[in-house]
Order: structure tokens, then sequence, then C-alpha cells
């Protein structure tokens, strides 16, 4: 992995210069303001400062090897075990370090899987949450450093061993796949050796949280005009609403000439909805009954720049309504660029959301949108789809307020949250 700074006098602009230098596969680790010192400060203006890293062939996940011989770690982590820990006295200072590993690896195995929760003190949370909250400041000094500043060997203490413990047992309560967080912990457990603390710990896996999410995607305009995209998705996720919430961003924030496109032609008053949005917007709406009729109504906004597709819902088990669908989106017009999202609400079931993906991988490639954030105070499934997926994500809406409840997946806010600080 490959990680730098590139300032800017703006977000967007120090992201595209990560972007120039590292491609779009570039993922944005943290973004600070920088406010200028001195006593001419007021006459200067702020910059902004973005980290930002890609992956690169080797695996990122491996750490620098010591020159020194090292005690191997576990292939595998098991966490299943659910019994007393019980590990034996070593007086050896050369086997300080191996009994270390031993009392996280017992930690670790002591780890209940979604049994009942350890009982955790209003202190060690208030402590963990702390911890979180500086993350973000810390992990600058982490990724800046090239190597782990040598400290006295010595055992974790009590302290450390319940936070690791809580880390865990965060993340399953945030509904994060175990699967998923035993991938996380392998790879954290090649940093835990000497002289790296907790704090370390927290940013390996604040790190690896982040590249797992990687960099938002959105409608990218280009200059086939109009560019077409397409809103699929269950029933109930919102897709209108979204799409509302959206366009009015184009329109408004950016002056764009939009128009609308409705296929929903079996929820009722679906037709109505929608219209009452473009008619706000003072733009124009067209219908089609089948997938033959697209391309004529697309003809007729050749001059707009995006035009926004609502699509019927059904259930991942109808057949005939997914190849309605299938064909809807194959029988555009290659002339035009289009793009698909996915939307998914937040409070869906994991199990559901799998089938959910299983059925639309068939239909298209898609990004995700994630509706209904306000709902849920547990974000793990986000992550879980993402890497279930492999899609991109996108936006995210926390309310039904058009066009506030919407913002761009913002990487940073959830994986503070999902390691339990405050966004």
């Amino acid at each position: 992995m490959t990680i730098n700074k590139f300032q800017g006098k703006t977000e967007e602009e120090a992201i595209e210069k990560a972007k120039a230098e590292f491609g779009d596969d570039a993922v944005v680790m943290n973004v600070k303001e920088i406010r200028p010192k001195g006593f001419f400060s007021f006459l200067k203006s702020s910059v902004f400062e973005v980290t930002a890293a890609v992956r690169t062939k080797d695996n990122d996940a491996q750490a620098p090897q010591p020159q020194a011989a090292q005690t191997p770690v576990h292939d595998t982590i098991n966490l299943a075990a659910d019994e007393e820990i019980s590990i034996p006295v070593q007086t050896r200072k050369e086997d300080e370090f191996e009994l270390a590993m031993k009392q996280i690896q017992a930690v670790r195995n002591a780890m209940p899987l979604q049994r009942k929760e350890t009982e955790r003190t209003v202190e060690q949370e208030s402590r963990m949450e702390s911890r979180i909250e500086r993350l973000s400041d810390r992990l600058e000094e982490s990724l800046s450093s090239p190597a782990v500043r040598e400290e006295e060997t010595k055992p974790p203490t009590s302290e450390e061993l319940n936070l690791i413990r809580i880390l865990y047992t965060t993340l399953i309560k945030n509904e994060v796949n175990e699967k998923y967080v035993n991938q996380i912990l392998d790879e954290v457990e090649k940093f835990i050796r000497p002289g790296n603390s907790v704090d370390t710990i927290l940013s390996n896996v604040y790190q690896k949280l982040i590249l797992r999410f990687g960099q938002p995607k959105t409608i990218e305009l280009g200059k086939n005009r109009p560019k077409v995209v397409f809103f699929i998705g269950p029933t109930g996720v919102g897709k209108t609403t979204t799409i509302a919430k959206i366009a009015s961003r184009y329109k408004v924030e950016y002056n764009k000439h939009i128009a609308f496109i409705t296929a929903d032609t079996y929820r009722i008053a679906a037709t109505e909805q929608l219209q009452v949005y473009a008619n706000i917007l003072e733009a124009p709406m067209a219908v089609v009954y089948s997938d033959s009729e697209l391309n004529s109504k697309l003809e007729t906004y050749e001059g707009y720049d995006i035009v926004f597709v609502d699509t019927a819902g059904f259930s991942h088990k109808n057949v005939s309504q997914r190849e309605e669908m299938k064909r809807l989106l194959q029988g555009m017009d290659e002339k035009y660029s289009g793009e698909v999202y996915l939307v998914l609400s937040a409070t869906t079931k994991y199990k559901d959301l799998l089938d959910i993906i299983d059925t639309y991988h068939e239909i298209s490639d898609y990004k995700l949108i994630f509706t209904k954030l306000d709902e849920t105070a547990s974000y793990g499934n986000i992550l879980n789809i993402k890497l279930y997926s492999q899609a991109d994500l996108s936006y995210v809406t926390n309310g039904q307020n058009v066009p506030d409840d919407i913002e761009v997946f913002d990487t940073q806010k959830i994986v503070k949250q999902l390691l339990g600080g405050n966004a």
C-alpha cells in the first residue's frame, strides 16, 4: 500500500490531486483543515490536507518483518471458545513477548460470538470512545511514521486486554459479520508486537476498515449527453424519494438540465409522486410502459444533462419482473451513457440483503445507495454488503426531507461509529 498527503484550497481540490497521482482507486484515509498561524494569519486562507492511499501489488496487510527472530503468529484465529483461560507463568525475559501474544490470543478465544455480551464497565466504554474520537488525528502520526518506535517489551496490561475485547464486541454489536471481523483481526494480529500500543492496533483496524469501504463513487457526467441514471431495488426502500433528493442537488447546486422517466407502473400513485417532484423542479417527466419505449423517450431529452429513471420495485423472488427489469436496462441504445444504482434499506435483515444482492447482480452491475440510516443504530450491514457485492458505495439517506436528508457516503464517519465513536 502506498500512502501520501495532498493539499488544496478545498477538500475537493486535494482529493482531485490524490486521484491524479493514484488514479480512481485512491482511498481517502483522512481529511483535515490546516488553519494559518502567526500574526498575519487573518490574511491567509486555510488549506485542506487529504491523506490518501492506494493498494499495491504487495499484500498491504503484511507487517514489516523484524531482523531478529520473531515468534510465529497463528495461521487462523478461532473466536468460538468460551471457557476459562489458563496461561502458564513464564519467567524468562525472552519469553515475555510470547506470553503477551498468548494473553491476547486467549482474550480473543474467550470472546463470545453473538452470545450474552461480555459485561463492560462505563469507565471502559468511555475510554474506548475517547480513543476512537482521537483516532483520526493519531492516524496521521501513524501513517507518517516509517517504522514503529521501539519500546520496552512488556506483556499487555489488563486495561489493554479489556479494550481489545471491547473492540471485538463493538464490531459484532454493530452487526459486522463475524467472518469479516475475523479477517480484519487476522491482519491486525501481525502488528501486535513489542512496542505497539493499543492505539497502534486501533489505528490499524481503522485503516483496514477505511480501505475496505473504499472511495465512494457518485454520478459522473461525461461528454455523451444525456447521462441516463437508473435506480433499481426492492419495494419500500425509498427509490423515488432518493431520486428526488439527488435530482434536486444537480438542479439547484450544479445548475444541470434534468429530466425524469418512470417505469414504475405497478405501484399505486408512483407516477403521481414523481410528477410532483418534477413539477417542483420544473423538469419534464415521461412514463414508459415497456422496455421498447425507453429509447424513444430518451430521444426527446437529447439536450439534457441527466435523465433519472425510476423503476418498479419487486421481490427478489419474482422471476418475471426480474427479466422485465433486465430487458429495460439492457435495451438502452449504446449511444447513451448509463449508470445503475441499487437502492437498499439499512434496516433490511442481512440474509435478505444477500438474496437481493444475488438477484440484482444477475441484472446489471451497479453502485450502492443505502437509505433509512436514521432508522437504525447498527451500520455493520453496510460493510457486509460492500464486501459481499464488491460494488462501490455512493449515497446514503437519513430521513424523508427533500432535498436535505441525503449525503455522499462518509467513510470516516461510519468507521468511527462502527468502532464505538461518535460521528
